[in-house]
């Protein structure tokens, strides 16, 4: 049986329907998941994990493939595309399409969760936490490790101590990328060596009315590397406006359609 047979619930419907199983009551900023929760997640990555380019009827690209052409863009074609799939109040779900070469600049995901998984091709992802709490206990800490001082005042108003907590490269055979409100809540995602693309479930959705807005930053100072201190690293971020290298464009989403 062929990948989004219509035969059969596709593998993209199970998952719509997990997910929106699973967020109907996530657990928010600091509170602790529930047994249910923890279960109806364990599925969700478990779903996830099984999700292939062929079930969405996405055909890997090359690095010189040209994608589909949305309209005219005013910098030419977008380096980043997005397939919408089925949003609700609880959760969005699409596909990231990245053309050779792009990145999603470093940006954060206030209050939610996050489930992304890879298709094709490879991305390096690197996730940060925001250090908040007095004495730099919010978020789990950075193993006793300083970052440097914050410059000036004038900036001091931007920026936010944090914390690398991991940076990883992903690939179809790998299991998914999870973020939630209190871990790996900020992350960069860099396409490695040609195009890529991956499947993403955020919840709730962003809302800037609701205030989940995304929000950029860059790294002031990237963490030294020491083989032998393999610990989190504790770094400035300072928040910064949407780069201008940096556009999502649309493209129509060619898999099952999702009912719910």
């Amino acid at each position: 049986m062929m990948p989004g047979d219509g035969t059969m619930t596709s593998i993209v419907q199970r998952i719509a329907r997990q997910a929106l199983l699973t967020f109907r009551s996530p657990p928010g900023p600091g509170e602790e998941a529930g047994k249910a929760f923890v279960e109806n997640h364990g599925k969700l990555k478990s779903l996830m994990t099984e999700v292939r380019a062929a079930d969405l009827r996405l055909v890997p690209r090359r690095a010189d493939d040209g994608a589909p052409r949305p309209p005219p863009f005013p910098h030419g074609a977008p380096p980043v595309t997005y397939m919408h799939i089925c949003e609700t109040e609880r959760f969005s779900m699409g596909v990231f399409l990245l053309k050779s070469g792009a990145s999603i600049p470093l940006h954060d995901h206030p209050g939610m969760h996050g489930v992304l998984k890879v298709l094709y091709g490879t991305v390096r992802i690197s996730c940060f936490d925001r250090l908040e709490r007095p004495g730099g206990g919010g978020g789990g800490g950075g193993g006793g490790l300083q970052a440097a001082p914050p410059p000036g005042p004038a900036q001091a108003g931007s920026l936010r101590r944090s914390v690398l907590r991991s940076s990883a490269e992903y690939t179809e055979e790998s299991g998914p990328c999870v973020l939630s409100p209190d871990r790996d809540n900020l992350h960069q995602i860099d396409a490695v060596d040609g195009p890529t693309a991956f499947m993403d479930i955020l919840a709730p959705p962003y809302d800037p009315d609701d205030g989940r807005d995304c929000h950029y930053y860059k790294v002031l100072a990237e963490p030294e590397p020491n083989p032998a201190e393999r610990r989190e690293q504790e770094v400035w971020l300072l928040e910064i406006s949407q780069p201008a290298h940096f556009w999502c464009g649309g493209e129509p989403y060619p898999g099952p359609e999702v009912h719910l």
